[in-house]
């Protein structure tokens, strides 16, 4: 190999060996956000589910909220304060259908 070979394969063997440890050394986010305007799916497996308003206002919302209990959703009003929530809590197994009056406390359902 000559000199000038040399001058061209090393710099390049150098860089290869670059990107592959940045690749390693610097992973990308584990779980990206991605955005889209529509989704369809025939089956969609998830921990959480939260519906947000324009202004980040949560409206509905839909997982283990509740202590580590089972699964819960929780539908909010547009100020973002509980409304009816529908699930289990976590020191009884049975389901439940909770209702809360314009402040948020827990109230009987109408």
């Amino acid at each position: 190999m000559t000199s000038r070979e040399r001058w061209t394969v090393y710099p390049l063997l150098l860089l290869a060996i670059g990107l592959a440890a940045r690749a390693v050394a610097i992973p990308e986010e584990r779980f990206a956000a991605a955005r889209v305007g529509e989704l369809e799916a025939a089956r969609l497996t998830c921990r959480e589910i939260v519906v947000q308003a324009d202004d980040g206002t949560v409206l509905i919302h839909m997982g283990r909220v509740i202590n580590a209990g089972g699964g819960r959703i929780e539908i909010k009003d547009a100020a973002g304060v509980d409304a009816i929530a529908i699930g289990t809590r976590p020191d009884d197994r049975s389901g439940a259908v909770e209702c809360y009056d314009a402040e948020g406390r827990p109230s009987p359902c109408r």
